[in-house]
């Protein structure tokens, strides 16, 4: 028949679909974040950029978007996101960017370090300690071998 497919040759099954599954599971987790740090007024990619300066003090901004997986385009967005609310400062020298605190960055770290612990909370009576750390575990695994595949 025209416009049928045979279910036969097709191994599409997104039951058991890593990539269906960890997406599934990113979009689950994202919905509980937005609604933890919804009292920060940032995104978790935003919260988690402002907490490493404060911890720092000032971090090159190569060494935030490699320690984050984000690429430069991303990490200049979200940077000169928290530049224009003043949450972040950049200091220049010669060809590096470096990131700096703020007043107003560090009056939101203990409103952010709140959210991180209500995300925790939001989770972790889903899987034992033994079982996150397995998570953790292959998905490290998991992350490294993609990415010398790309290499």
């Amino acid at each position: 028949m025209k416009g049928t497919i045979n279910n036969d040759s097709c191994n599409c099954k997104l039951d058991s679909c890593l990539f269906f599954s960890t997406t599934k599971l990113a979009r689950e987790f994202s919905k509980i974040a937005e609604e933890a740090f919804g009292k920060t007024g940032l995104s978790t990619s935003h919260a988690l950029i402002l907490y490493m300066v404060n911890l720092e003090g000032e971090l090159h901004q190569k060494e935030i978007g490699e320690k984050l997986h984000l690429t430069p385009s991303t990490i200049t967005r979200f940077i000169e996101k928290l530049v224009r609310k003043k949450l972040v400062a950049k200091r220049t020298e010669g060809k590096n960017v470096f990131i700096c605190s703020t007043e107003e960055g560090l009056l939101l770290q203990d409103e952010i370090i709140r959210s991180w612990n209500r995300l925790h909370d939001a989770y972790k009576n889903i899987l034992t300690e033994e079982e996150v750390l397995q998570f953790i575990t292959i998905s490290s695994k998991l992350i490294e071998k993609l990415q010398n595949q790309e290499n």
